[in-house]
């Protein structure tokens, strides 16, 4: 998954940042220092994608934006995972009682699996792609 690219303005009347995501077109935060308005740009993302798995819409295409004002939000490997098997869950077509029949799951856990605050094992989501005749890769690279 592409992480979304945050807006983060500076703030001229309270000071610190004011952060929006312009993929999603909702949804703003804010924190006093550039850490604490990446976290809280964080926790956003969250909130925002998981309005959109919720609703069961498609999400947005991460954009690339150029400017200092932009920067990268990204997420855990175990939640871009999740974000990629809703995003091809959507695709299938499936409803969420065929895909849990084809995993192998009871539909209560199908939530669970689009969850990304629930700490799914990798192997349910590998096997998630699996069953949708995907392979979920796992790539390391040097940090930059």
């Amino acid at each position: 998954m592409e992480p979304y690219q945050a807006l983060f303005e500076e703030d001229q009347a309270a000071g610190g940042y004011v952060v929006t995501f312009p993929d999603f077109g909702y949804g703003v935060t804010q924190g006093e220092s550039g850490a604490e308005a990446m976290e809280m740009a964080r926790d956003l993302l969250l909130l925002t994608i998981g309005d959109y798995m919720r609703a069961g819409r498609p999400l947005p295409a991460a954009a690339r934006r150029r400017g200092g004002k932009y920067r990268p939000v990204a997420l855990t490997i175990l939640q871009s995972a999740k974000v990629d098997l809703y995003t091809a869950f959507l695709a299938s077509g499936w409803k969420k009682a065929e895909f849990a029949r084809r995993v192998g799951i009871p539909r209560t856990h199908v939530e669970r699996l689009f969850s990304l605050r629930h700490r799914s094992r990798l192997e349910q989501i590998e096997a998630a792609f699996a069953a949708m005749g995907k392979t979920l890769r796992l790539e390391v690279m040097s940090a930059a």
